[in-house]
């Protein structure tokens, strides 16, 4: 299991929460102290959270599901979708659309007319039209895959959601209990841990912090997605013993 250290997650400020007039009390179990008006989080804890995340995350992608990845707060966004992208994972880092779940066959119809359009603008389909209506459309497009583009390959609902920031995502966190998905989440001094399935205890404000957590979550991706790997070639390796044509004795 490659999860972070107590010092690798002490150094990326993890364990800052937020100033105690904002705390949430269900974090209390999650807090180890306050320092100058600010609570600090349990990084034993936390990484007693991020085993048990670890472990979720590895065993829905072995089972070849998807994992969303969401955070639209400008300081996660970038370390988000660089993440989702590497691991083939589907994500959202610019707007949660309401509904991108709850309404998934009208988000997929405009994930269609994004492809549709861009299908025409590479096959000259386009040519006939005025330079104006091109426009339009390459402005369309952009527009759609602003928002839509890191989700164009899901072509059903994920399996689980991986949030930074329950409080800032509390919209999609809604749609994912609605759906029953389960949820991986990071969460902070001022949020209900009891509202996500795996929550990490965790500063959710800071690039490092983001960072650190969103690599292990990741690599847990890949580590599932490499034991699906031989899993598979293992089950192939079996069967051609079996089909292998036997000699006469």
């Amino acid at each position: 299991m490659n999860t972070p250290k107590y010092k690798e997650l002490l150094e990326a400020g993890v364990h800052f929460g937020h100033m105690k007039k904002k705390w949430n009390p269900k974090m209390q179990p999650y807090i180890f102290m306050e320092r100058k008006g600010i609570h600090l989080i349990d990084l034993n804890r936390t990484s007693e959270c991020l085993d048990n995340a670890y472990k979720a995350a590895r065993n829905i992608a072995k089972s070849g599901r998807k994992i969303m990845f969401v955070a639209t707060k400008k300081q996660a966004k970038g370390i988000v979708a660089e993440a989702a992208k590497s691991a083939n994972m589907p994500y959202v880092t610019e707007r949660w659309l309401g509904g991108m779940m709850t309404n998934f066959s009208t988000i997929k119809k405009s994930v269609r007319k994004m492809q549709t359009i861009d299908k025409m603008l590479a096959d000259g389909s386009l040519n006939s039209v005025t330079k104006k209506e091109k426009l339009m459309l390459n402005r369309e497009k952009a527009k759609l895959e602003k928002v839509l583009g890191g989700i164009s390959h899901l072509n059903m609902l994920p399996s689980a959601l991986f949030i930074v920031d329950i409080h800032h995502e509390h919209i999609a966190l809604a749609e994912a209990k609605r759906l029953g998905i389960r949820t991986i989440a990071m969460v902070d001094t001022n949020s209900d841990p009891n509202l996500v399935d795996f929550p990490i205890p965790a500063n959710d404000d800071a690039s490092k912090s983001i960072k650190i957590i969103t690599d292990t979550i990741t690599n847990a991706i890949q580590d599932g997605l490499n034991d699906r790997k031989k899993l598979k070639a293992e089950r192939e390796s079996a069967g051609n013993k079996d089909n292998a044509p036997k000699t006469a004795k």
